[in-house]
């Protein structure tokens, strides 16, 4: 008799034991974290509208998963790792964040992608660029989304060199973003036929780029490549402007540029403009039906970090599902799995945890083309996932087989 009550409590334990970890796996609340700029530099690059965009994923995909509420949490990380590294620890620990999305600043999303990694849980990198987070630095549970390094390099830098830019100078941002950028532009242009006639390297934030510019003028180089973002991109131009290097026939090529910065530049000033972008509103029906949603709210249209960060949440909500588990290794071996389908991307995830995807080739218009507000690119041509993306021939990342 005592032996059955023992077997019959043993087994109700290890059944509560079951039921508690099951619990455990799946907590009461789905936590998902947006991680950027939201006072400095980049706060128009992703920023609180990011934020606003997660939000709308969450609201798209019915608000919950798994059969627990979604919610979604922000934070700034002020453009330090230290930082970011905290608020993620923090996040992860205390808070019970399953995720990490957009985390804008290179720096920043090499060192949460590693806090992630070796917590096994997810990071959805949408607004850094550098390729270190599906080269050496890659994870099983990290994903790069929109653009990087070697996409804006190669689709803006051919096309330049093609019309006939063959001498280059770069204006880097001075650290691991602009080191990287800088590196894949001039591999690019050498390829094509180009040459580097000088770099130089600007701290992240100044406010005065006259040095560097004068630096840039003097080589006589035909293209000035412009390896930053955000604000440092916005006020590069502005004062290329003060000091006539367009009107002395030197060609500014901007690497990272989103819609925010041509707003806040003017079509008058950035008319001519050609970059590379994963991302632009007046595309197709999907891209506009979107974007005004996202305009109601916010006041403003999406680049392509806002309308990433939709994409990358709304997948990630898809493959939780599917994988019928909060457990981050299961949700990213799923994510892999599944196509992406959206108004943002039709593409598939590598191995190294990039969304290919195709990129296009823009140039902004001058104030006479634009026919309404926001109508700001003329889409100049397709480039293709395969071409967009590092080949995984060159790849430095474990998890890919070659």
């Amino acid at each position: 008799m005592r032996s059955r009550y023992v077997i019959a409590l043993s087994g109700l334990l290890i059944a509560q034991a079951i039921a508690h970890v099951a619990q455990a796996q799946t907590p009461d609340t789905i936590k998902i974290g947006i991680l950027n700029d939201q006072a400095a530099l980049y706060a128009d690059f992703g920023g609180k509208t990011s934020v606003d965009a997660a939000r709308m994923a969450v609201e798209d995909f019915g608000g919950k998963v798994l059969g627990k509420p979604i919610e979604i949490v922000s934070a700034d990380h002020q453009n330090k790792p230290d930082v970011a590294a905290t608020t993620a620890r923090k996040w992860f620990d205390v808070d019970g964040v399953s995720a990490i999305a957009d985390l804008t600043n290179s720096a920043v999303a090499l060192a949460v992608q590693k806090i992630a990694a070796d917590k096994g849980t997810v990071t959805l990198s949408v607004g850094p660029a550098t390729t270190r987070l599906t080269n050496e630095d890659c994870s099983p549970t990290g994903f790069h989304w929109a653009f990087d390094t070697y996409s804006q390099a190669v689709g803006t830098a051919k096309a330049v060199v093609a019309q006939g830019g063959k001498s280059w100078f770069i204006l880097a941002a001075d650290y691991a973003f602009g080191h990287q950028m800088a590196a894949d532009l001039e591999r690019v242009v050498k390829e094509n036929g180009g040459t580097v006639l000088g770099q130089v390297r600007a701290p992240t934030g100044t406010m005065d780029f006259s040095s560097f510019l004068l630096q840039a003028q003097a080589s006589k180089a035909q293209v000035i490549g412009l390896a930053n973002a955000g604000t440092d991109t916005v006020n590069s131009v502005k004062q290329a402007g003060e000091f006539g290097i367009a009107a002395g026939g030197q060609k500014l090529a901007g690497l990272v540029v989103v819609i925010s910065d041509i707003h806040a530049l003017g079509l008058k000033t950035a008319n001519g403009l050609l970059f590379t972008t994963a991302f632009y509103w007046d595309r197709d029906d999907a891209s506009r039906t979107w974007s005004k949603k996202f305009f109601d709210r916010t006041g403003r249209m999406p680049g392509m970090v806002q309308a990433g960060t939709y994409s990358a949440v709304l997948h990630y909500l898809k493959a939780m599902q599917a994988a019928g588990t909060a457990d981050g290794k299961a949700v990213a071996a799923k994510m892999r799995e599944m196509p992406v389908d959206d108004f943002f991307a039709k593409g598939t995830i590598r191995a190294d945890g990039r969304l290919m995807h195709d990129m296009y080739l823009v140039e902004v218009k001058t104030p006479a083309e634009s026919k309404r507000p926001w109508d700001y690119y003329k889409v100049l041509r397709t480039i293709s996932a395969e071409d967009a993306a590092q080949p995984l021939g060159m790849s430095k990342c474990a998890l890919v087989k070659k």
